[in-house]
Parts: C-alpha cells; sequence; structure tokens
C-alpha cells in the first residue's frame, strides 16, 4: 500500500455533486435573480415587492375608495420610479443641484400621478408617472432660477450658431456672421450679450472639479487673487527694473538723458522739448530714437549677465 492510500484510509468519500436546480439551492448561497413585479423594481434590502395581482388590487381598491392609507401604499411602491427618473436628470445638470432634492420635487410629480391616474386607460403607469415625475421636477428647477427663460433660450441659441460656423468656417465667427446666422441686428446681438454675463454665475464656495468635500479642499475662492494684496515675485521684479534701468540712464549722454526725463516724467511733447534745448522737433526725435536704443541694449545686457 502506498503512502497515499495510507493518509485515504478512513477519509469518508466526498459525496457525489449534485445538478444545481432553480430553487434547491439554501437562500444567500446562489445569488437570486432580481426581479420586476408589478413594474415595480425590487431593490436590494428593502422590503419584497408586490406582485402584480397585489398592485392591481391597490389600484382598484384605492380607485373605488379613495383611501389615504391604500394612497400612502402606492406612493411608497412607486418611489424606486421617482429616484431612477431623478438619476437620469441629475446627470445633465451642475454638481451643486443635490439628488436628494430632485427626488423631493419628483415626489410631488408622483403623487400627482397616483391621484389623476386612471386604470381603464390603454397607459401604464410607469410611462405616465415618469413624465409626470420629469415635469414637476423640471417645474421646480425653472421655479428656482432666477434667469427668465428667453434668456436661456438665447443663450443655446447663441451656442449653437457659434458652434455651426465654427464647424463651416473652421475659425472663430464674427459678431456680425454671427448676427446672420441668427438672422438679427449686431446690436441685438450685443443686447442679447448683456443679458448673457449675468447668466454663468458661479458660487465662491463652490468645489472645483477634482475635489471633494473634505475640509482644505480647492474652492473657486481659492482661485482668485486678491489685488490689495502686493505681489512679492512682482514687487522685487520691479525694483530691480527700476535699479537696472536707472543704471542704463545713467550711462546716457547729457543731451539723451534730459530728453528722457522730459518726455517720461515731465510728460512734455518732443515739440516742447525742442523749444527748452533750442533744437527742432526732429532732432529731438532722433535724440530719443537713440536714448531707448541705447536703453534697450543696455537692459537686454543686463538680463543676460
Amino acid at each position: 500500500m502506498t503512502a497515499l492510500q495510507d493518509a485515504t484510509v478512513g477519509t469518508p468519500a466526498p459525496a457525489p455533486l449534485r445538478a444545481y436546480r432553480p430553487g434547491t439551492a439554501p437562500a444567500g448561497l446562489v445569488p437570486q435573480q432580481r426581479t420586476v413585479q408589478g413594474g415595480v423594481p425590487a431593490r436590494a434590502g428593502s422590503a419584497p415587492a408586490a406582485t402584480a395581482d397585489e398592485v392591481a388590487a391597490l389600484w382598484e381598491r384605492f380607485t373605488v375608495e379613495r383611501c389615504p392609507r391604500t394612497r400612502e401604499r402606492l406612493i411608497m411602491l412607486y418611489v424606486p420610479l421617482v429616484t431612477a427618473v431623478a438619476g437620469r436628470l441629475g446627470m445633465r445638470l451642475p454638481s451643486t443641484v443635490e439628488h436628494a432634492d430632485l427626488v423631493s420635487y419628483g415626489m410631488f410629480g408622483l403623487i400627482d400621478a397616483i391621484e389623476k391616474y386612471r386604470t381603464d386607460r390603454a397607459v401604464k403607469f410607469e410611462s405616465y408617472a415618469s413624465s409626470r415625475i420629469r415635469g414637476a421636477i423640471i417645474d421646480e428647477l425653472r421655479a428656482m432660477d432666477w434667469v427668465p427663460r428667453s434668456v436661456r433660450t438665447k443663450a443655446r441659441a447663441v451656442d449653437r450658431a457659434y458652434g455651426e460656423l465654427e464647424s463651416s468656417l473652421h475659425r472663430a465667427p464674427t459678431e456680425a456672421e454671427v448676427a446672420q446666422r441668427l438672422e438679427v441686428p449686431v446690436t441685438e446681438l450685443r443686447a442679447v450679450y448683456t443679458q448673457l454675463a449675468a447668466v454663468n454665475i458661479a458660487a465662491l464656495d463652490e468645489m472645483l472639479s477634482g475635489s471633494d468635500d473634505r475640509p482644505g479642499a480647492a474652492t473657486l475662492a481659492d482661485t482668485l487673487g486678491d489685488r490689495r494684496t502686493e505681489d512679492p515675485a512682482g514687487s522685487l521684479e520691479a525694483q530691480e527694473t527700476k535699479y537696472l534701468l536707472a543704471r542704463a540712464i545713467e550711462c546716457l549722454g547729457e543731451r539723451e538723458r534730459l530728453v528722457v526725463v522730459l518726455y517720461y516724467y515731465e510728460s512734455m511733447t518732443l515739440a516742447e522739448i525742442g523749444r527748452v534745448l533750442g533744437v527742432t522737433e526732429s532732432r529731438i526725435s532722433q535724440i530719443h530714437t537713440a536714448a531707448m536704443v541705447r536703453l534697450r541694449t543696455r537692459l537686454l545686457d543686463a538680463e543676460r549677465a
């Protein structure tokens, strides 16, 4: 008897594998398919969804009795439908719009759909309610929007015209071309620009794309510069430029230095400088040009050093 045979002595033979048949495996071992019963999807971890017969019975009871408890049961039954519609709409909205707010707006549409639905119509409730939920969400978003719908429509028209002209012209279109595309005068197009200037407004505390909601994350306000604060690098560069320019001016001739001082510091014209120095304006222009060439050369040499 081999060592392998010795090791297997006394070990019970493994039980033969049995083919899996639906419904025979213990719960939790085989993933069960999520079903849709009565048009209402069953959610993981939630109460079992109602069957088609139960849903039909609820609708029949509500149609006859208009019972508040039955209506509440129907509302709870179709909450996943509101979540689905709000999720599809939220994908095209800014990140500042909360998904929970969209769901709450859609619940009003669901309640209105349940109140007005008639079971004798050849329309599924899910199709009817989806349009009502979507409409309720859009109406609430429009009511919260301080920009008139006409301005939003004009903004979309201008963007569409710009896109079409850029595709056909392969360059940025002019105002006249955009106005011609929209069949409006240029003055009216400029008035539209004035209205659109107040459309795109962002909150300073809004998180930038790629940032999270943790404390210290980057916001729009973090990217804005404070003009009241002196820029250290710019201040140092300005001081260095003044120092180099002063040394370059000192290297000019007496007449060239006088022309530069009178022209740039005293704001005198070339004709006035000519009268002061007793020469013609053209001669002052020549002196000024020669001084600028020498100053430019000195500054370039200082940058290379």
